[in-house]
């Protein structure tokens, strides 16, 4: 399960992974059917609440108890579906919106500890220098073995400027050591971009918020304005764990000609099947008041573009990857995507609280499911110069044990299932052994900087554009 730590909190509609999308925030839960519990069901739920309150070794509180209960049964369908307290909806809120306080670590479990998936940009844990991969063994000298992330999230949570300390195991470098953080407030600025050289143009997207079409629309005039004369264009979606599916589509349609299909979704509710083309009304969000893509150069319909994506893509950002890779508008450069094809939708319950239920698959364009697939990059490139160590053992949408099937590929259907997941972790073990052994000296103390000059993947990304030889993987 992956998180992200705002105030030192969840992450937004995924609370199970982090790596979500949002198909909308309902105002009201409306249900046309009615659903009873079966009576055998009801009768045996009530006598282990019973049960509890009278026999438990101490006191249980009763909106405790229901609350985990409601988790639990959520929780249990998929990854990705959750039921959200006061604390999880209004931190859903705040990272939809892109404002909160925090450390700015997205994380994972693994083996009963913490493992960080990524920092985000220009917050406490980045500039402290957390890395991906590090794993968190204590919050304020207190172990978190075997604690849920719900729990290690409150030992976080705190004020604006009150401090924490974090005790991490760095895998490569074999050592333990501690990072006292202050938790900030936190504006995370979704849209960067900058020119890498003269005619070629960086463009990174951390999220997909509310404002992200707005915030792109922004940059891409900007640039057209400074620089007219574009030659290319790398849209960056590593480490993008996804967002609102609204603003994806608006993502996509900047750079896709008029009533293109971006994504399609389906379901077992009629809502839920639906063609979403590249118009004003498929992303439109409330900060739009007008069509935030309508004065885009057309350049940008145009210009080559290099997408660069990782294990840590997800979702939204799988979306944008395979409308531009099914149009043929863009290349899409690195390595295979975290595989999560289905969409959320957040619907509030009483005051203060949401279910956020697994409700369609989506397809790209051409009819793809990416669910426990990804996509996979026109040219595999690593992200350093001696290969990715850490990418073989990268958890990835099919090894969460709970993950839905491809309904496309029929040995996930079928009784082959879990004999293709043991034996997928089996060649995984053996590729990391591989892979350590081979590299392991070369890759300690590799750290990565994003679009500087560092960045590997971004210089292959250039070589591309300019019609160089680019340094590809052949794993």
């Amino acid at each position: 399960m992956c998180k992200t730590l705002k105030n030192a909190g969840l992450i937004a509609a995924g609370l199970a992974t982090g790596m979500f999308i949002m198909l909308q925030i309902s105002v009201s839960a409306e249900i046309g059917t009615t659903a009873l519990l079966p009576p055998d069901q009801f009768r045996l739920l009530t006598s282990v609440f019973k049960h509890i309150k009278n026999e438990y070794v101490e006191a249980v509180n009763d909106e405790k108890l229901c609350t985990a209960a409601m988790k639990g049964m959520v929780s249990s369908l998929d990854p990705h579906s959750s039921y959200l307290d006061k604390s999880d909806y209004q931190e859903l809120q705040e990272q939809t919106k892109g404002l909160f306080i925090g450390l700015g670590i997205q994380i994972s479990q693994e083996d009963g500890l913490v493992k960080v998936i990524s920092t985000i940009e220009d917050t406490p844990a980045f500039r402290a220098g957390i890395r991906p991969g590090d794993l968190i063994t204590q919050v304020n000298n207190k172990s978190i073995f075997g604690m849920t992330l719900d729990r290690v999230v409150k030992y976080m949570r705190g004020q604006p400027n009150s401090k924490v300390t974090l005790t991490f195991y760095r895998k490569s470098d074999a050592r333990t050591f501690p990072i006292t953080l202050a938790r900030a407030i936190i504006k995370a600025q979704s849209v960067k971009a900058k020119t890498i050289q003269p005619g070629y143009v960086w463009v990174r997207i951390t999220s997909f918020q509310e404002r992200t079409a707005v915030d792109l629309a922004a940059k891409l005039i900007e640039i057209a304005h400074h620089k007219p004369r574009l030659n290319g264009l790398i849209l960056d979606l590593r480490n993008n764990s996804g967002g609102l599916l609204r603003s994806a589509i608006g993502v996509a349609s900047a750079f896709l000609m008029p009533n293109s299909v971006i994504v399609s979704t389906s379901g077992q509710m009629s809502d839920s099947k639906r063609i979403y083309y590249n118009t004003f009304e498929n992303y439109r969000l409330s900060t739009c008041i007008y069509d935030p893509l309508k004065n885009i150069p057309s350049i940008y319909k145009t210009v080559p573009i290099v997408v660069l994506v990782n294990a840590y893509s997800a979702s939204a950002s799988e979306i944008v990857s395979g409308a531009l890779q099914d149009h043929h508008r863009a290349l899409i450069m690195g390595k295979t995507t975290f595989g999560k094809g289905s969409v959320q939708t957040v619907c509030p319950m009483t005051v203060g609280t949401a279910l956020c239920l697994t409700t369609a698959y989506y397809y790209t364009p051409s009819g793809r499911s990416i669910q426990n697939k990804g996509i996979s990059p026109d040219i595999l490139v690593d992200q350093f110069k001696g290969g990715d160590l850490n990418d073989t053992l990268v958890m990835r949408e099919i090894d969460y044990a709970n993950h839905l099937s491809n309904k496309q590929d029929s040995s996930e259907i079928t009784e082959q299932k879990k004999y293709k997941q043991n034996q997928l972790y089996q060649l995984r073990q053996l590729d990391l052994k591989k892979t350590r052994e081979q590299y392991e000296k070369k890759l300690n103390n590799l750290s990565i900087t994003f679009g500087e000059k560092d960045d590997f993947m971004l210089q292959q990304a250039m070589h591309q554009l300019k019609n160089e030889p680019v340094k590809v993987s052949y794993s």
